[in-house]
């Protein structure tokens, strides 16, 4: 069977734009100058690339990298404060000096008898309820 006229043309422009981009893609290899020139790069301290290098280096000490959690640092277990409230049955409330906390306490804990404004020292413990103070002591 005898193709068409429009099946003719579109088979030459098909095979035209064939010829085409072989032409282009050899031209590509040849004009390839790519690498031609090193470009070196930096990072600044943003996390970009920039063609400046940096001014200025700071030196790390790898003893001073600490990996993993930090070390918990024993703590003074005596802990200082004034006694805030005190009640007539025998119980009352002492501020921590450093953390503004208020501790519960009880006279039953009491090393010596104790008053409302008294500066005390004391031992924090854990009980059901939160912290309590024990071995309560007055601070002269």
């Amino acid at each position: 069977m005898a193709d068409s006229f429009s099946k003719k043309e579109n088979f030459k422009k098909k095979i035209q734009k064939q010829k085409e981009k072989a032409l282009r893609r050899e031209e590509r290899k040849t004009n390839n100058n790519k690498g031609a020139e090193d470009v070196f790069m930096y990072v600044d301290e943003f996390g970009r690339l920039t063609s400046t290098p940096p001014e200025q280096r700071q030196e790390i000490n790898l003893e001073d990298i600490q990996l993993g959690a930090a070390p918990i640092i024993e703590e003074d277990p005596r802990k200082l404060g004034i006694i805030t409230f005190l009640s007539e049955k025998g119980y009352g409330f002492i501020t921590e000096d450093n953390s503004k906390e208020n501790i519960f306490f009880h006279n039953n804990n009491c090393l010596e008898p104790v008053k409302k404004g008294n500066k005390v020292s004391f031992e924090k413990e854990k009980s059901p309820k939160g912290f309590s103070a024990i071995n309560i002591q007055i601070v002269k």
